[in-house]
């Protein structure tokens, strides 16, 4: 670290050049949230790290501070304190997750119009004590509600970094920090992940990793597509599970592909994809004049996590030339437990890969990758020639530019996030939070397996996922006929509206496929305790008493 204090130090504060000053006003707003650290819950070496990259009074001239403007200056560090007493208390259990307004309620409490007319601070300091007044508390331990949970800290100060510098991340002339960040980030992920070789990106979000690497795998297959389009070409097919993730299709239509060409796969009870079926519907398909280009694996379903049998997959992809691509944006953070990282065997074996490292790894939203091991073809499937941007003949290395391999221009340096979480946290930290998330779902399994009226929808779930159903009193004792499947859709909705309502605790509910609604429980958050997995029961059990 020691030369990032250095570079802090050489910061020249007697420099009047007018960026200068810029940069040099947003570090001194956000030095505030370094001091303050000192002094919070969170770890003391979040505070130490923030002082190593610059947040510190001795960098900052006189004439710089009251340069920037009074108003602007106030509310971001109202916003500063603001947001270190949230994260001092947010892991409080007597606090509630949320405290729940419908859309008529809120737009009653809130002054969200836009007028002309602009507001003035104490109405601008108001608004924002109203977004965490009416906003849920992610880093409560009983949220459970989505696949994100309690953002890492020194994500956050990534964030920080990020917001300070306010750069476009897709050339390196205007990003060469970020950009070195983001490289070593995704040359890293490629190790973890078992490719000897490759390229890869940020991206926003996981259904955008999908639609890229969906577009490389179609250029890979039939390159001719990028410039002919479909016109006189037989339609090209790709399959995925039928408990894939719904982007997929969303995808397929967005890319011209079609969503009837977005075959899903029969499934076992687990949620596997079954390989047998995969085959059968490739040979269908070719036997229809189709171009099969594409199979989309799975690791760690959204709704049962389940981690589809990559090896035998993987042999009928190269059996027929077919694109391998891995959705790990849920599941892809076992690769780094010793304990769990099986689940992940042969995932190495395909051609791309997506992970979310804002799910189970809790970097703050959104971070996601997209790993390929075919090193350029993002640059060959997405190129085109921007002389303004992306000149040859700049005075380093042009593939430093990462943004001409992408679809997207503006570029949030999301990487940084990550990269400096995993410098701090290293892959020890990591691994126990994958840990403590599988330990605490294995824990709620046996708890609703051993618990009377609680009923699992699979026996033994592969990941954090824990389905359940509670058999309120009205339905136990009773013949389990379709009457009684027909009611009992209706529970989990009840009792969740109920907890919803008191703020007590926030999880999901779902059906998939015939099955009715359920309890879609999933562990993340590595705050979560055994004693939560058993308070949740008991709320069920509560808000359902009467049912």
């Amino acid at each position: 670290m020691s030369k990032y204090m250095g570079a802090a130090r050489s910061i020249d504060t007697n420099n009047t050049d007018s960026a200068i000053f810029v940069d040099t006003r947003r570090v001194m707003v956000l030095q505030k949230i370094s001091m303050r650290m000192r002094t919070c819950c969170c770890n003391r070496k979040s505070a130490r790290l923030l002082n190593l990259l610059g947040f510190s009074r001795r960098i900052m001239s006189s004439s710089a501070r009251e340069s920037l403007d009074t108003d602007q200056a106030s509310l971001l560090e109202y916003i500063f304190e603001k947001s270190m007493n949230h994260w001092k208390t947010s892991d409080d259990r007597s606090k509630p997750v949320l405290k729940f307004k419908t859309p008529t309620e809120l737009a009653s409490l809130v002054d969200f119009d836009i007028s002309s007319e602009s507001v003035g601070l104490e109405s601008l300091k108001k608004l924002c004590d109203d977004a965490f007044e009416y906003s849920i508390n992610t880093d409560h331990p009983r949220f459970f509600n989505q696949l994100f949970a309690a953002p890492d800290k020194y994500g956050i100060a990534g964030d920080l970094v990020v917001s300070a510098l306010n750069v476009n991340s897709h050339t390196y002339e205007v990003a060469p920090f970020f950009i070195m960040a983001e490289r070593a980030t995704i040359k890293r992920s490629l190790e973890l992940f078992g490719f000897s070789s490759g390229e890869g990106t940020f991206c926003p979000g996981g259904s955008y990793s999908g639609m890229l690497a969906m577009n490389i795998a179609r250029f890979w297959k039939c390159p001719e597509l990028k410039t002919k389009g479909n016109r006189n070409s037989p339609p090209v097919v790709l399959f995925t599970s039928k408990q894939a993730h719904y982007s997929a299709l969303k995808n397929a239509a967005l890319m011209g592909i079609g969503t009837e060409n977005c075959i899903g796969v029969e499934c076992d009870a687990t949620g596997k994809m079954i390989p047998s079926e995969l085959e059968k519907a490739i040979v269908t398909s070719k036997e229809n004049g189709d171009v099969p280009f594409m199979v989309i694996t799975t690791a760690g379903t959204t709704v049962l996590g389940a981690f589809d049998p990559f090896h035998e997959i993987a042999d009928i992809c190269e059996k027929h030339k077919i694109w391998m691509h891995t959705d790990a944006c849920w599941g892809g953070a076992a690769v780094l437990s010793r304990t769990h990282n099986h689940l992940c065997n042969g995932m190495e074996r395909s051609d791309s890969i997506a992970w979310n490292p804002h799910k189970l790894l809790q970097m703050p939203l959104q971070c996601s990758i997209l790993i390929s091991k075919h090193q350029g073809l993002l640059a060959d499937a997405n190129s085109t020639s921007v002389p303004y941007l992306f000149q040859p003949d700049k005075p380093y290395d042009v593939s430093f530019d990462v943004g001409r391999g992408l679809i997207q221009c503006g570029r949030r340096p999301d990487a940084v996030k990550l990269w400096l979480a995993w410098k701090a946290n290293g892959d020890d930290e990591f691994e126990k939070k994958v840990d403590i998330a599988m330990d605490n779902a294995r824990y709620l399994t046996e708890l609703v397996r051993n618990r009377k009226h609680f009923r699992l929808v699979i026996p033994n779930p592969q990941f954090t996922n824990v389905s359940f159903w509670y058999i309120p009193p009205s339905l136990r004792n009773v013949e389990e006929n379709e009457n009684f499947w027909r009611k009992l859709h209706l529970v989990a909705p009840k009792i969740k509206t109920r907890m919803q309502a008191s703020g007590s605790i926030l999880v999901g509910y779902q059906p998939i496929g015939k099955i009715v609604n359920f309890f879609r429980m999933v562990v993340i958050n590595h705050r979560v305790t055994h004693e939560d997995m058993d308070f949740l029961v008991e709320e069920i059990e509560k808000h359902g008493a009467d049912l």
